[in-house]
């Protein structure tokens, strides 16, 4: 078990939440607000997607996050600010012919997923490290292990941090031997990301089997399920020696047919790790542990 535990909150994430959950942020000032009232809340990192304030899609505009995070800055220095290096993965393959590419297929080259990051730097940058179904039917999302080597080189390269999130055993083995290659400065940060179809179930099981083989590496991991199995990852993260992850990005609700809050869901968690003997770190103690 984990002792102590620092908690990222995904506030926002790039999916329909806004259209189910009134309290998923959206605009700029929205986000900022989210981060601000998380940190406040225990979290010392707030994982940050943006949207376009029309359309309430995601978005890889480096205005809005340079919006959100000169909103944030102004009122605190602290938190932890974690952008996505994800957007722009998406294709749709076509049903007849696989090149007829859907109309809502987002591919880009790994340099243009990471264009905000080269002109913004913060702390962390995910950096998503293999390809997957994205539930049934043709939506694939896609990052191939040349991407992931690519993206390893020029998040390094800019002095971000990189977090890789891995979303199956597959890819937790290719990152296992980018770490032994030397890819990453240590510590290196993952998240298991658990329960998006079709990777790794949230199960404890799926999380211990990732745990297992990181066991003696150089590496610091944090967890999350998604939907109603986000809480319930949360204490399984904590007993396997592992950080925890929250927010709106993966879950919008707090019981059956009630809205969550950010806030609510960093209050749960801190409960949950607090209940189990566990405390939560601040945004200094975990810029320690992470070696940012």
């Amino acid at each position: 078990m984990k002792k102590q535990v620092f908690i990222t909150c995904a506030v926002t994430g790039a999916g329909a939440g806004p259209h189910k959950n009134p309290f998923v942020p959206v605009t700029p000032e929205e986000i900022a607000d989210d981060v601000l009232a998380v940190a406040a809340a225990g979290a010392s990192i707030a994982h940050i997607h943006v949207r376009d304030p029309k359309t309430k899609e995601g978005s890889r505009d480096t205005a809005l996050y340079a919006e959100v995070i000169e909103r944030v800055r102004a009122k605190n220095t602290e938190v932890i600010i974690n952008t996505t290096g994800g957007m722009g993965g998406d294709l749709v393959i076509g049903s007849d012919d696989p090149f007829d590419f859907g109309a809502d297929s987002d591919l880009v080259s790994q340099k243009a997923r990471l264009v905000h990051v080269s002109a913004l730097r913060p702390d962390i940058s995910t950096l998503d490290c293999g390809s997957y179904n994205v539930g049934e039917g043709n939506l694939v999302y896609v990052s191939t292990a040349e991407q992931i080597r690519e993206g390893a080189r020029l998040i390094r390269e800019m002095g971000v941090k990189p977090e890789l999130e891995v979303f199956d055993l597959g890819h937790l083995d290719f990152v296992i031997k980018l770490i032994k290659e030397g890819a990453f400065d240590g510590p290196v940060m993952i998240q298991f990301c658990l329960g998006v179809n079709f990777g790794a179930p949230a199960t404890p099981g799926a999380m211990k089997a990732m745990a297992d083989a990181v066991a003696g590496l150089d590496v610091i991991w944090s967890a999350f399920g998604v939907a109603q199995m986000q809480l319930p990852m949360v204490a399984q993260a904590v007993l396997l020696g592992g950080n925890v992850r929250v927010g709106l990005e993966d879950n919008i609700w707090l019981g059956h047919r009630v809205p969550a809050t950010n806030v609510d869901l960093v209050n749960r968690a801190r409960t949950i790790i607090e209940a189990m003997g566990g405390s939560i770190m601040d945004a200094a103690q975990t810029r320690e542990e992470l070696g940012l």
